[in-house]
């Protein structure tokens, strides 16, 4: 198992394990994301934003992180946290909890780049996320309704209930 920047050969796979996040976030009745474009993924990618955990050469989950997230996270957001986004596990490695890995990782990755929080966001009231999260170290902080959500996917557009978690390091 490894932790590693995707490249641009990654893009492809990525966008498969959004749409198994989409059909699994629809079974399941949660707040759905929209479709990402490819040149979307890649300009995530070019920037050095998209991460995999790797298990026998598959991607077994992919996430996105940030460096500020204001949008979201207002007046908290003051340069101090590393932000996690759509964290995508592969349908065969579902509930191995490798968020564990992903948590371990962003705490070196924080520490590295001299922040002293991690942070996360989901949508909707969505109980199972919210003990998923809070198992894996994060403090569920509750549920905002975002103003600024212009410039933000889609799927923030459309969901007033925002769900914020933060893990101190």
């Amino acid at each position: 198992m490894e932790i590693v920047r995707c490249s641009a050969m990654d893009a492809d796979t990525i966008l498969d394990l959004y749409q198994a996040a989409r059909d699994l976030q629809t079974a399941k009745n949660m707040v759905v994301w929209p479709s990402f474009t490819k040149e979307y993924i890649e300009a995530e990618i070019s920037d050095q934003r998209q991460w995999k955990l790797v298990i026998d050469e598959k991607i077994a989950c992919n996430w996105v992180i940030t460096y500020e997230d204001k949008d979201i996270w207002e007046e908290k957001e003051v340069g101090d946290a590393i932000y996690i986004h759509r964290i995508s596990t592969n349908p065969q490695f579902r509930g191995n909890r490798l968020i564990n890995k992903m948590v371990d990782w962003a705490r070196s990755h924080a520490e590295e780049k001299q922040k002293r929080y991690i942070r996360l966001d989901t949508l909707g009231n969505n109980t199972k996320l919210i003990e998923h999260y809070t198992e894996a170290g994060f403090r569920f902080l509750g549920i905002v309704n975002l103003k600024n959500t212009a410039s933000l996917p889609a799927h923030y557009q459309n969901e007033p209930d925002c769900c914020l978690f933060e893990l101190a390091l």
